[in-house]
């Protein structure tokens, strides 16, 4: 049993890396655009307003590249870093526990995050596709050395 789990773990991080991206990309979408229900504040932010519309900003773009698991550690480093300003600024002063000052969301979007910056993009991102390319090019310049490796080898031994 534990093995058939762990041969799933990609798959499994690759759908919680797309869930939590669509859901962060989704609120910040719903607070710059006033889409899928608008924003939480009432309007929307204007542009260059500090936070909000930069807090937006990154939740649109930073929730866009760990949806489809494109540059996914350093996107989730800074989600997670925003997220942990938003509950330490915004809502801790407010009351000690998430439950009690309304910052659930934002400490589980930094958590999340903070996961994925270890744990990397998983399965069916586009991280594993390049870094695959990158392997198979680097095997393919190693392989084509290998030949003026063996002539060395000879000409050391004559």
């Amino acid at each position: 049993m534990t093995g058939r789990l762990n041969s799933a773990q990609p798959y499994a991080i690759g759908l919680f890396r797309m869930v939590v991206g669509l859901l962060f990309a989704c609120h910040g979408a719903a607070t710059l655009f006033g889409v899928l229900g608008g924003p939480m504040g009432g309007s929307t932010p204007e542009i260059g307003a500090w936070p909000s519309w930069y807090a937006a900003t990154i939740q649109l773009v930073c929730g866009g590249l760990v949806l489809i698991g494109l540059a996914t550690r350093p996107a989730a480093f800074i989600a997670s870093g925003s997220m942990a300003y938003a509950y330490f600024k915004v809502h801790q002063p407010e009351a000690l526990w998430p439950l009690q000052n309304s910052g659930e969301s934002s400490a589980l979007f930094c958590w999340a995050f903070f996961l994925l910056i270890f744990t990397g993009s998983g399965a069916l991102g586009l991280d594993r596709l390049f870094s695959r390319g990158a392997r198979v090019r680097e095997e393919l310049a190693e392989a084509a050395q290998e030949p003026v490796r063996r002539e060395e080898a000879i000409r050391t031994a004559r």
